[in-house]
């Protein structure tokens, strides 16, 4: 990527780990010339004016927008149609919007709803399939991205050019950057992705509340347990707001896993010892070739 397509002025919204990072990963590539930063915390802010993530904090969304190039929406999901609303008075023609929410179809309905067509041509949906269980500011790594996937999902009148910038710059931060429609994307996140975390989060819940004496129960868990709930310490404001925007998608997903579990059960109640180690193996053998697939990737 040349320095041709560098941005004089990136807009972050919502500096955290994923806005933070990106801004650090663009500056480190030289394609950031000012990064300006805009959100809820102050002491947030600070932080990241004073570790060099951004170089300014914005007063508000029309002075943070004020010849922005790009604005990178990174709060969460359930903001978004509020600053789309705040923002729309004060988009220049050419400036580029993309965002990095967990869901895609409720985002695009919110830039159909809120954006004028002239700033919806440059819109471009994305979700970097990136992140770790801490969240703020000083969490930001300008590796976080590197191969890491990223999802365009770009409306249908999206421009070329938009997607081409958006996809350069990703791929300046390390990221593999692939298209797919908003539906698409919301299906596969909703299995891979929204269901683990559920299914941590209430396994966490049913050890507090399902069970004697849990802190004795946590006391002996060991390193399979702590890796399987890691993602349970992920921002919970986040995940509400992911889990109702992929809502009826989610709810199939818990539905076909609950149908898994039952079969699993009536195996046990059965002591059908060849069928359940059928369904480990076939699991083990899909999981080993899926790490295969990944490390040749």
């Amino acid at each position: 990527m040349t320095n041709t397509v560098a941005l004089n002025k990136l807009v972050i919204i919502g500096v955290g780990l994923i806005g933070g990072s990106f801004a650090q990963a663009l500056r480190s590539a030289g394609l950031a010339r000012h990064i300006v930063g805009i959100g809820r915390s102050q002491q947030n802010m600070q932080c990241a004016v004073e570790i060099g993530v951004i170089d300014e904090i914005a007063s508000d969304i029309a002075c943070a927008l004020h010849q922005a190039d790009l604005v990178f929406l990174a709060m969460p999901v359930g903001q978004t149609g509020y600053i789309m609303e705040k923002m729309a008075p004060h988009l220049r023609a050419n400036t580029i919007i993309t965002d990095a929410g967990s869901t895609k179809q409720d985002v695009i309905a919110m830039a159909r709803h809120h954006l004028p067509m002239q700033s919806r041509h440059h819109f471009v949906p994305g979700h970097p399939i990136a992140g770790a269980e801490q969240s703020g500011v000083q969490a930001a790594q300008p590796s976080l991205y590197l191969d890491k996937h990223v999802i365009l999902t770009p409306l249908s009148e999206t421009s070329t050019d938009s997607v081409e910038r958006v996809r350069h710059l990703w791929q300046a931060c390390g990221a593999q950057v692939s298209l797919m429609s908003a539906d698409e994307h919301d299906q596969v996140l909703a299995a891979t992705s929204h269901l683990p975390h559920i299914l941590a989060f209430t396994l966490m819940n049913h050890l507090n509340h399902g069970t004697q004496q849990p802190e004795n129960m946590l006391r002996f868990a060991g390193s399979g347990f702590r890796d399987f709930t890691r993602i349970a310490s992920s921002s919970p404001e986040m995940w509400r707001d992911i889990c109702l925007a992929n809502r009826a998608t989610l709810l199939e997903q818990i539905d076909a896993y609950q149908e898994e579990l039952n079969s699993l059960r009536e195996l046990l109640k059965k002591r059908d010892g060849e069928a359940l180690k059928q369904a480990f193996s076939q699991a083990r053998k899909i999981r080993e070739q899926w790490l295969r697939t990944r490390s040749n990737s």
